[in-house]
């Protein structure tokens, strides 16, 4: 996968926690039982931070850029 910066995971897994959590507990206290698929967009948008999450921590330092490689 491509090398991605480390503040935008950052940013990307507090967003979709966030959001994740959000959307469980506004689907299982605030909203109408018959919304139940508000709570599974939450654990989906749980299980998206949580990729993300591993991505920024398996994630090996910055490549560097060699001019010898992009010359043709």
């Amino acid at each position: 996968m491509k090398w991605i910066p480390p503040k935008k995971l950052k940013v990307l897994t507090i967003l979709f926690f966030g959001t994740g959590i959000w959307g469980i507990i506004s689907g299982m206290f605030l909203i109408k039982p018959t919304m139940m698929f508000i709570v599974l967009f939450g654990v989906l948008n749980l299980c998206i931070g949580g990729f993300i999450g591993y991505r920024f921590f398996t994630q090996g330092p910055k490549p560097e850029w060699s001019p010898k490689k992009s010359k043709k």
